[in-house]
């Protein structure tokens, strides 16, 4: 099979022909149909081993790329819940499958925790690596079956690519305990997170989904999803807090930060002054701290801050399933495909010409 693989930190990606895989026991083969243009991969295969050595990259040379979906090509003799010809989205977040968070369902908690096709976060990574070392830019790859989601026909494969970006959202809008009726602040709104968020949230319910964001004209468009529901604060020209206590006067009850490791902290601290008693922050973007947190007012105003890693597969069949009824729409989506032997142009054109509307996402066939 053809396969992407990189070779050398800081080096292009060469396509290779490489062995087709075979699936063990537990696990799945994939003909893989579509897989995400990662915008930080060229970081991560550039400046990752110096950046940030304590998260591993698999032993070059390796298959990068996350968020596939495509069919089923064959199963492991001990897997019965999926056969050759299901259309599934692969769940690249995988642990060790023994400690007691994989065995609650509570995979990200693993200290093995490792996205296939990307990076590790722990020394347990590399023999996760070793087992499982194809992804999505190769042709095929192999995955536990526990980590597939079922497609639904109204998910096409391109749209599940943004699977990793939504079930981020998601799982922190669960942590976040929003309820219907409730409202919610999205820092950060136009970008591939904020977006995915404003949907989900408008799915959760919420009766104020308030966007914060730089650029004007996005938070028009995520204003046009529900012009009721959907309020916007232009980050820039007045404090962010000021601006939406205009709107919710008490507070909104959570507040997503999806702010990237390139933005000022500072927005995220004054962001979070608009959060009311008894509100929940929750970090998913990275923004490069440190946070300033005062544990007095915290105590008192019952405020928590939480941290949220990427989702779990059941979560990803909820959202699979939300789409299927109807109630998450991932229609605004604009699809905007490579070939694979186009990949290093589109990691390329991502870094200049990425939006949270635009689906960049490499095709196989």
């Amino acid at each position: 099979m053809k396969a992407a693989r990189l070779h050398q930190i800081g080096a292009q990606f060469v396509l290779d022909e490489v062995p087709r895989p075979q699936p063990g026991a537990h696990d799945v083969l994939v003909k893989v149909e579509a897989s995400t243009v990662i915008p930080n991969l060229k970081n991560v295969t550039t400046h990752f081993p110096e950046w940030y050595p304590f998260l591993p990259l698999p032993a070059l040379p390796a298959i990068f790329g996350l968020d596939s979906a495509g069919t089923v090509a064959a199963v492991g003799s001990a897997v019965t819940s999926f056969k050759p010809g299901d259309r599934v989205y692969v769940n690249p977040g995988i642990g060790c499958g023994e400690c007691r968070h994989c065995k609650q369902g509570e995979t990200p908690r693993c200290a093995a925790y490792t996205f296939l096709g990307y990076f590790g976060f722990g020394p347990g990574s590399q023999a996760i690596f070793e087992k499982y070392p194809y992804a999505g830019y190769g042709e095929y790859l192999t995955a536990p079956a526990t980590s597939l989601v079922r497609l639904p026909d109204n998910l096409s494969s391109a749209q599940a690519t943004r699977f990793g970006y939504l079930g981020t959202a998601y799982s922190a809008i669960r942590k976040a305990a929003l309820r219907p009726a409730q409202s919610i602040l999205i820092l950060g709104a136009s970008g591939t997170l904020g977006v995915g968020a404003t949907l989900l949230a408008l799915a959760f319910g919420a009766a104020k989904v308030v966007v914060a964001a730089r650029d004007r004209a996005a938070l028009e468009r995520l204003k046009e999803l529900d012009p009721r529901r959907v309020e916007i604060v232009p980050i820039g020209a007045r404090p962010i807090r000021e601006q939406v206590l205009e709107i919710v006067p008490d507070g909104v009850d959570a507040m997503l930060d999806t702010l990237g490791a390139k933005a000022p902290a500072a927005l995220s601290v004054d962001a979070m002054g608009a959060v009311g008693r008894g509100g929940r922050i929750v970090q998913i973007g990275g923004v490069a701290g440190p946070i300033p947190i005062d544990p007095h007012p915290f105590m008192c105003q019952q405020l928590q801050y939480i941290g949220s890693l990427w989702f779990t597969t059941a979560e990803g069949d909820e959202m699979a399933r939300m789409v299927e009824s109807g109630i998450l729409d991932l229609a605004l989506l604009e699809e905007r495909a490579y070939p694979l032997a186009q990949l290093n142009q589109a990691l390329e054109d991502i870094q200049s010409q990425a939006n949270g509307f635009t689906n960049f996402h490499i095709v196989h066939g």
